[in-house]
């Protein structure tokens, strides 16, 4: 009977060593002691790095979207620009999401940045912009109301604007479906 409890605790214990490696463990230390106390688990006095920040968390004041991009509309970029019909499917993804509390300054960042992935993407397009200037025009519109200020304060203040925009482009678009076939 002896045998198999020392044979069983030897077992367990490579597995927990082979656990442990498999989670990020140090290899090199030793396999805990039949009969040793497990670690302690780490405390949030510990000296662990701080849990990564949610998505739905809102900004500070003034502070940038999360999870939108960091370059202003228009700039330049070493990615090309989207196919219109890329860009299209990207704001037509925004259409069953609407501002909840939680991910409000994430869904407004996202429906700004697919406006101006739009945007861009027009402007790239073989046919021109002039194919365009319904959507280029009311794109121009927004930015002009929202004075190059981003912030999810500025976007949640022009809001209306910001949903309306995307809706408008919408449907526009619908009724140029050879542009994003």
């Amino acid at each position: 009977m002896f045998g198999s409890t020392v044979r069983r605790t030897a077992v367990v214990a490579v597995v927990l060593a082979g656990f442990t490696v498999s989670c990020g463990g140090d290899p090199a230390e030793p396999a805990a002691k039949p009969g040793a106390a497990a670690p302690a688990a780490p405390t949030a006095s510990s000296s662990a790095s701080p849990a990564p920040s949610t998505p739905s968390a809102s900004p500070a004041p003034g502070q940038p979207v999360p999870g939108a991009s960091s370059r202003p509309s228009g700039a330049p970029s070493d990615v090309p620009p989207s196919k219109v019909r890329d860009a299209f499917a990207g704001l037509q993804a925004t259409l069953n999401d609407s501002c909840t509390p939680g991910n409000c300054a994430y869904f407004l960042g996202r429906v700004h940045d697919e406006l101006h992935r739009m945007d861009v993407a027009m402007k790239a397009d073989p046919k021109g912009p002039g194919h365009f200037p319904e959507p280029i025009a009311l794109i121009a519109k927004l930015d002009e109301e929202l004075g190059g200020d981003r912030s999810f304060e500025n976007l949640k203040k022009h809001q209306t604007l910001l949903i309306g925009t995307r809706d408008k482009i919408n449907t526009w678009m619908q009724g140029h479906p050879d542009d994003y076939r």
